[in-house]
């Protein structure tokens, strides 16, 4: 898979996750990948604890492997930037509308320029500095997150920060494709906004259809019962029933009266489908769950460094090495060539 891209030449000038998080994607691809950072560095090389020997955090390396990085003030060198760019194919930067270009100058029309911002290059938000949490309370997402009756809570990790980088990707290897096809180069509009609105999906398909407001559900789904996670004697399992017929064989090995027979009567009667489930898992342990329900979607809640080391994770090779530090690795792979 890295060699997708090889002789695509990507300059990264965008600082913190979203517009680094989608470079680095074009990095596992095979693309070169420049990345300037000011003289004091980017500023996630500062975010930890946790960090490395030489003093960086293990947040900047989440987001940045893969890279040649060097080190320039954009206000002063705006001579060696407008050089880079013009050996690159495509830009990436993360300022608000028209700062770049009030930086550095014009910026050549001979290259796809992928500028991602808070929310977006128009409207009356334009100029408005966009930050992962701050996105997450106002596209909606955190109304929706935590449990009923307590408070909203924000997704474990910069959610927003990240699609917003896959989404970029998706939209820079279509425009590389249009570039092939065409010759035209793309400017490339990729908002934190745009992509957290989208990124709702049934959720806000759902308020849309029915003009009603979803809450919160915990680990709950608005659309399927049960399907959330339940406590048992050591910890917590995940039992996630998408069909009737799922449903009937949970009654079954749980040994209950299916009252419930369609989806909808579940949803309808939530607290008291979840309620038996409860009951009935309560005094077992995890791996007695999951090996009871087998052929029922049923996983236990596993801590981070548990499915690292998860059999799955090891056969795939989860975790690998880069410039003598273990990371990430990438998700996307290839198979084999197709003859």
């Amino acid at each position: 898979m890295s060699d997708v891209l090889e002789g695509v030449k990507v300059l990264d000038l965008s600082r913190i996750l979203a517009g680094p998080y989608c470079a680095q994607m074009l990095a596992d691809l095979g693309a070169q990948v420049t990345k300037v950072e000011a003289p004091w560095g980017d500023d996630t090389r500062g975010w930890g604890p946790p960090f490395l020997e030489d003093g960086t955090a293990a947040y900047h390396l989440s987001c940045n492997r893969g890279k040649e990085i060097i080190f320039h003030n954009l206000k002063e060198d705006k001579q060696a930037i407008q050089e880079l760019i013009s050996q690159s194919d495509i830009v990436i930067e993360n300022f608000r509308p028209g700062q770049l270009e009030r930086l550095i100058g014009p910026i050549s029309k001979d290259v796809i320029l992928c500028s991602i911002t808070g929310f977006g290059q128009n409207g009356p938000r334009a100029q408005e500095p966009g930050y992962d949490l701050a996105l997450q309370a106002m596209s909606g997402i955190m109304s929706i997150t935590g449990e009923e009756g307590a408070g909203p809570v924000k997704v474990g990790v910069a959610w927003i920060d990240i699609i917003t980088g896959l989404y970029a990707g998706n939209a820079i290897m279509a425009a590389l494709f249009k570039r092939e096809r065409t010759g035209i180069n793309s400017h490339l509009d990729i908002s934190l906004w745009d992509c957290a609105i989208a990124s709702l999906a049934n959720q806000g398909q759902n308020q849309i259809t029915s003009g009603q407001d979803p809450g919160l559900l915990g680990s709950g789904h608005p659309n399927l019962v049960p399907y959330q996670a339940f406590q048992t004697s050591d910890g917590w399992v995940v039992i996630a029933v998408g069909s009737d017929s799922q449903f009937e064989k949970l009654s079954q090995l749980l040994d209950f009266e299916n009252t419930w027979p369609t989806n909808e009567s579940r949803v309808n009667s939530r607290k008291e489908v979840v309620d038996i489930v409860q009951s009935k898992v309560v005094g077992m342990t995890k791996v007695q769950v999951c090996e009871l329900l087998e052929g029922i979607p049923t996983s236990p809640i596993n801590k981070i460094s548990e499915a690292l080391a998860d059999v799955q994770s090891v056969a795939r090779g989860v975790v690998r090495d880069w410039d003598g530090q273990s990371v990430l690795a990438s998700p996307l792979r290839f198979i084999s060539e197709r003859e």
